[in-house]
């Protein structure tokens, strides 16, 4: 297996644009209302179309699927309801024939308590060493915890079981987390790499890369002044950004570089580590270790002039620093969809869905903006599936069809993660908008009103959202200037602008303020957000310049 000879060369991930699938809402070929591993493979050419340079795809592994998939029972199968393992050995074939690399999830803090390992664990009982590959420990007096952990998606971090220990979950009580201090879980791990690099996958993405080393003195979370427990992850925090997650990363790392002299190239690693500000999220990148970091600072930041700098300031600066690319990002799987985002007050952006009025139009001028200024970044760039149709957060899903465990762990007072995790749509006037074969109705019902944000309708108009993403990316992939490199800002932008230049002959202009603006001086408007006005640029939008 081979890829094309025009593919980048070997550092191909220090600039690539790498767009996400969430496999249960890409398209479904099977018309069992669920996504599956053929719909990707039948929309491979509207992907090489689009012009991005990778796929990653959210956890295909068997899964109980109580939390989207990365609750994970076997690590080297398919999800039977997406497939086989010949369906993805297929798949990687086919998209490396078009010229796209295949990034999946790993997810190694944590497996579902339907892994083989989990159940022997619950069998054998109170100190037997199936119970170390895990973290079993008895409660503290009066029936309390062992620590006083909370859980991500709401409660507490452990479980009690019929025999009195309690198992830690940083996440659902139905993800138990693993012992990273156990050769077994090390070398199991080093296995399951090796086997997914074997089959031709160009990289992973790591789940919550910064939680899988613990302190093993177990100290209680630091509370906060009201006596409640901080859920901030902060210098010293017992179960995140520990030291030794990092000999982890630097043992993978050296899997990776066994690989350096196949055909198909380096193999890859992507961080997610919520983690702020950038200098600590870039120990994670440094030479030895993982090669890349989703940038959360860039997600969460309000559509503001002032604040948007600074985070580009601060991740070039603390990425360069280390000698690896910044990464951009505007959504993913876990949170609001941008195009909402934007159109909320900036103050209460992301407030949980249902909670906060949004003006979807102002949030789609946002986003078309934001995608520029994304593309025009030094380094590489992530889309999350639907980005480039400006599909809105769904804050109205009926509660009874609600999947998160978010929704469950709260108390039914937070809907959780669904509402960007609605289906996509593909063609046609009504649901399942061409998402899966034989009209059959998506595992999460679609709005009625989408029939205008269909990836058929919008090929059709040359001013849609989803042709100018199209735009961006030949732009990005024919201009020199862009991909990895540096910028300088511009000195004379006015306040409310972001204006900086990228050798050679590239500027990127975005209009934060509130009145259109004189462009700066440029031999061609090579891509504009929205229509200038009187040869102005309007508020909120973004312009690429050749000077």
């Amino acid at each position: 297996m081979s890829l094309p000879a025009t593919r980048p060369a070997d550092d191909w991930w220090r600039s690539a644009v790498v767009y996400q699938v969430y496999p249960r809402s890409f398209a479904d070929a099977d018309g069992d209302g669920t996504g599956d591993l053929n719909g990707i493979r039948a929309r491979l050419p509207y992907l090489a179309e689009l012009g991005i340079d990778a796929i990653w795809i959210s956890p295909w592994y068997p899964s109980p699927l109580l939390d989207g998939g990365y609750d994970v029972s076997d690590y080297r199968d398919i999800n039977p309801e997406f497939g086989t393992l010949a369906d993805a050995d297929a798949l990687i074939a086919e998209a490396h024939a078009l010229g796209i690399r295949i990034l999946i999830d790993l997810v190694p803090n944590h497996c579902s308590w339907e892994h083989p390992w989990f159940k022997a664990a619950l069998a054998a009982g109170k100190g037997a060493p199936e119970r170390d590959l895990f973290w079993f420990r008895d409660g503290k007096p009066g029936g309390l915890p062992p620590t006083n952990w909370p859980a991500a998606f709401g409660g507490g971090a452990w479980q009690q079981i019929d025999d009195g220990q309690w198992y830690l979950h940083l996440f659902d009580i139905s993800q138990p987390d693993w012992n990273w201090d156990h050769p077994k879980v090390i070398e199991e791990f080093d296995a399951i790499l090796r086997f997914w690099f074997d089959r031709g996958v160009d990289g992973f993405r790591i789940d919550v890369a910064d939680s899988m080393a613990k302190d093993p003195a177990l100290p209680d979370v630091v509370p906060q002044p009201n006596g409640e427990v901080t859920r901030d992850k902060y210098a010293g925090h017992p179960t995140y950004d520990q030291p030794g997650v990092h000999d982890i990363h630097r043992r993978w790392r050296e899997i990776a570089e066994e690989y350096a002299d196949s055909p198909l190239g380096p193999r890859v690693f992507v961080a997610e580590a919520w983690l702020s500000p950038a200098d600590r999220l870039a120990q994670y990148v440094r030479p030895n270790e993982l090669h890349s970091a989703f940038n959360f600072d860039a997600l969460q930041c309000p559509w503001d002039a002032e604040a948007l700098r600074e985070v580009i300031d601060h991740t070039t600066e603390n990425f360069w620093a280390v000698g690896a690319p910044a990464t951009w990002v505007l959504s993913n799987h876990d949170t609001i969809r941008h195009r909402t985002r934007y159109g909320r007050d900036q103050k209460r952006a992301s407030m949980p869905a249902g909670s906060v009025p949004t003006d979807l139009e102002l949030g789609r001028r946002r986003a078309r903006a934001a995608a520029l200024l994304e593309l025009a970044l030094p380094g590489g760039a992530y889309i999350y599936q639907g980005d480039e149709l400006g599909l809105p957060e769904v804050e109205d899903l009926p509660e009874e069809v609600l999947d998160d465990p978010v929704w469950e762990r709260s108390g039914h007072t937070v809907r959780g993660r669904d509402g960007c995790r609605v289906p996509i749509p593909w063609s046609g006037a009504e649901p399942s908008f061409g998402f899966g074969t034989g009209g059959g109705q998506p595992w999460l019902p679609q709005p009625a009103d989408w029939a205008e944000l269909t990836a058929e309708a919008q090929t059709a108009d040359p001013d849609s959202h989803l042709n100018l993403y199209k735009a961006a990316l030949r732009i990005r992939r024919e201009t020199e200037a862009l991909g990895e490199g540096r910028l300088t800002w511009d000195g004379e932008a006015p306040a409310g602008v972001l204006s900086f230049t990228r050798s050679p002959g590239f500027r990127c202009v975005t209009n934060l303020s509130e009145s259109p603006i004189p462009l700066p001086a440029h031999q061609q408007i090579l891509l504009t957000s929205e229509p200038l006005l009187d040869d102005r640029l309007p508020s909120d939008a973004t312009a690429w310049l050749a000077i």
